[in-house]
């Protein structure tokens, strides 16, 4: 268990890396830099239900055909749902050359030549939430892997412990913090498909009405939607939002649906409106119920394909078939017969979730006191559902559509029932403590509630949302950004914002720092720059100045050079505002405030790129007025040394503000000391001085005590663990008592004999041991 807990969060960590990063190209993806070529390589491309993993691998599988990826001479790629059936068993060369392709002769040449030159082969593994449940998960064996037969489970289990075919590359497809983590321990490549951005998604939306009369209309039908139009991030979403409205334009119908509960509802209704005449109402709503029941239980199971004895008769395999609910599927072939077997898998994940919630909406079975079970944000210990994980919000918007007229095709049942449902989820909405939920849960909440499109339960959450909101390291879609934003709008409060490592785009962060009740905020420095960039070239000056009167930057903590140089852009920043809006009232001198306010700064790059970093954050120190706390003592060391001191040095009489300097662990000698004391006393406001653990000697320790009486706001000094002597320490010693105003001084170092240390004690008692 606690190496999936570990997996989990060095997954996430490399996707919220990766959103800092540019955009990865095809050809880069197996670019590893510093990887051992004879190992094995695992890459993980992650990515949510509908972001096209799978498409990005077949269209690799493609690129290779073509000539690309020459590193490779075999390529296979694997549907996980369609191997990982339980009973199955391989080996590997059956997995290859038997399952996957079988060559027309010379099985075991090729077997034993992919065997001899395993850096020559790529493993693409799509979908591993496609992976079984009931299958227990076991190590492969020792002996023989590459002959004997197993499991898929244990089959992947030998190529990442590199067991089988040490040094091939894997390429494994999975959703975020999915199944993935339950088998490796290590991942070389982490990419994260993040699907489509605005101006993509438009193009796709043209694309798909390019040569027809209704382009534009469609278009502007779909953008007017932004609820909708959000949802379009991603391609299968996309896709489907214009295949309805192509739909509704052919119908004359001048609105799209302004939920996905709806959306998915017209959808249904337009697929079995047409249906034959001899098929009653009743029989349809009978076979879209026994759907409904099978996707729920396929989807329970973390599966979408089935066997064809799932489905119960011919008439509703035709009918799931003939209407696009389900698709033909092919498993693999029995060893007995040799023969495929056909199912059927859902066409999308959202149609499965679709036909889950309508499930449990008209399943006698559950009752209604038990239905909030299904929902997302009961408990802050339980998980939602990763494979079902629209079912909350397709549920709610069911149970809030009764009283549509378009509801009663889908259903004969008592419509009481279905109302105790919707009068239990709102008796526990009323009841739920929205401020105890985390910022995923209360997302999902907010969800589940505009599908209802209930202003009572809008409402309701608006005003019972605490002022301060973070979504600190929660990845935030389009989609979630919309229905936060529809939340706030209706609050009467005043909100502080924490969008920070969320990868929110700059449309969403736009929208919501244009909310006037949005006080404050905290995001990405280079994501808050980029924006503002954006603001200066379309001209919207009122949104550009109210957006940096918002901006939060203190404390800020410096990780990497890229946050120095986003800092650097900052300062650059608001000269650039102050020269291109030079014509409009007030903003001559106008500073912004986030840069005006910074109190506290923390440098932590750590040894590599410490000197390099620090000796560029302080070219823009002194734009910080009101600096009062540099810190840099990182676990790491920054090692910022004599050379760092000296640049230091050069700007504190610009620090009048800086009450506590920490150059801690940072490899400072005499040398560095030396330039410092020259200058310390020109920081008039100084409180706390930490020199600790550098190669401070006695000289240093001179130096330091020649300028300690100078320095009168100085309060707190610590030089502990350098190499001072009894010599030094009689030094500081000395001028300590000529500065009154010093309440502590700590200076125990393993060169200075204890007894010299408890008798400097006794003499000032302000000298701590």
């Amino acid at each position: 268990k606690n190496s999936v807990k570990v997996m989990e969060k060095e997954l996430v960590t490399c996707n919220l890396q990766g959103k800092e990063k540019a955009a990865l190209e095809r050809s880069q993806i197996f670019q590893i830099p510093g990887g051992k070529e004879l190992d094995t390589k695992v890459i993980v491309v992650l990515g949510k239900a509908g972001m096209g993993k799978s498409i990005l691998a077949q269209k690799i599988c493609q690129d290779w055909s073509n000539g690309e990826f020459s590193q490779f001479e075999f390529v296979f790629w694997f549907e996980c749902k369609q191997i990982s059936m339980p009973e199955k068993r391989y080996s590997m060369k059956d997995l290859l050359l038997e399952f996957f392709v079988k060559p027309q002769e010379g099985s075991n040449e090729v077997f034993e030549y992919i065997l001899q030159n395993p850096a020559k082969v790529l493993l693409v593994f799509d979908g591993f939430e496609g992976l079984h449940d009931n299958e227990n998960f076991s190590r492969c064996s020792d002996s023989k892997p590459d002959k004997e037969v197993y499991s898929i489970k244990e089959l992947l289990s030998g190529l990442i412990q590199k067991k089988i075919l040490n040094g091939c590359t894997l390429l494994l497809t999975a959703r975020p913090k999915d199944k993935v983590s339950q088998y490796v321990s290590k991942v070389d490549k982490t990419v994260e498909v993040v699907g489509f951005s605005p101006q993509q998604r438009e193009l796709f939306i043209t694309k798909y009405f390019e040569g027809l009369p209704c382009c534009d209309k469609a278009l502007k039908l779909i953008k007017d939607c932004q609820y909708l139009f959000s949802h379009c991030y991603s391609p299968v979403m996309c896709r489907f939002v214009c295949f309805l409205c192509e739909t509704v334009l052919e119908m004359g119908e001048e609105d799209l649906p302004s939920t996905l509960t709806t959306l998915f509802l017209k959808f249904v209704q337009q697929k079995l409106t047409p249906m034959q005449r001899d098929v009653t109402p009743m029989q349809n709503q009978e076979t879209l119920a026994t759907l409904a029941r099978i996707a729920w239980y396929l989807g329970e199971k973390h599966q979408s394909a089935m066997k064809s004895d799932l489905l119960p008769s011919k008439e509703v395999k035709e009918f799931a078939l003939k209407y696009g609910f389900v698709l033909p599927f092919a498993f693999p072939k029995h060893s007995d017969t040799g023969e495929e077997e056909f199912g059927s898998t859902f066409s999308n994940f959202a149609i499965q979730n679709f036909l889950g919630a309508l499930h449990l909406m008209l399943a006698e079975e559950i009752k209604d006191k038990s239905l909030t079970k299904y929902l997302s944000f009961p408990s802050k210990k339980k998980k939602p559902y990763n494979w079902l994980d629209l079912v909350p919000r397709f549920l709610a918007g069911l149970l809030f559509l009764q009283d549509d007229m378009d509801f009663y095709f889908l259903s004969n049942k008592d419509v009481k029932q279905s109302t105790k449902k919707q009068k239990t989820l709102l008796k526990y909405i009323r009841r739920l403590q929205i401020n105890d939920l985390c910022p995923e849960r209360l997302l999902e909440l907010f969800h589940c509630i505009y599908e209802t499109q209930n202003n009572y339960l809008l409402q309701h959450v608006a005003l019972r949302l605490k002022p301060e909101l973070s979504f600190l390291g929660v990845v935030l879609t389009p989609p979630d950004v919309h229905v936060l934003y529809s939340i706030l709008k209706r609050s009467r409060k005043e909100f502080s914002l924490d969008l920070q490592s969320s990868g929110i785009d700059i449309q969403g962060l736009k929208d919501l720092i244009g909310l006037k009740n949005v006080a404050s905020f905290r995001a990405s420095l280079r994501d808050t720059i980029r924006l503002w960039k954006s603001l200066e070239q379309t001209k919207e000056y009122e949104l550009l100045r109210m957006s940096t009167e918002k901006f939060v930057l203190d404390p800020f903590k410096a990780k990497t050079v890229k946050d120095v140089i986003d800092l650097s852009d900052l300062v650059e920043m608001q000269r650039k505002i102050i020269s291109c809006v030079q014509d409009v009232s007030g903003w001559n001198s106008y500073e912004i405030p986030a840069i005006k306010n910074l109190r506290k700064l923390e440098f932590a790059l750590g040894q590599v790129c410490g000197l390099q970093g620090f000796l560029k954050l302080v070219g823009i120190l002194a734009a910080f007025p009101s600096l009062q706390h540099l810190d840099l003592e990182a676990l790491s060391e920054n090692d910022i040394g004599d050379e760092g001191a000296k640049s230091l040095s050069e700007v504190f009489p610009k620090l009048t503000s800086l009450e506590t300097l920490n150059l801690s662990q940072n490899k400072i000698t005499d040398v560095g000391a030396e330039k410092l004391a020259k200058a310390l006393p020109s920081l008039s406001s100084l409180k706390t001085l930490s020199l600790y653990n550098n190669s401070i000697c006695d000289f240093g320790a001179e130096n330091l005590a020649k300028i300690l009486p100078a320095m009168a706001s100085l309060r707190v000094l610590d030089v502990q663990y350098n190499k001072i002597t009894d010599i030094g320490a009689q030094q500081l010693t000395d001028s300590l008592r000529k500065c009154p105003h010093i309440k502590n001084l700590l200076m125990w170092n393993p060169t200075i004999p204890y007894g010299v240390l408890e008798h400097l004690h006794q003499l000032d008692s302000r000298i701590s041991l």
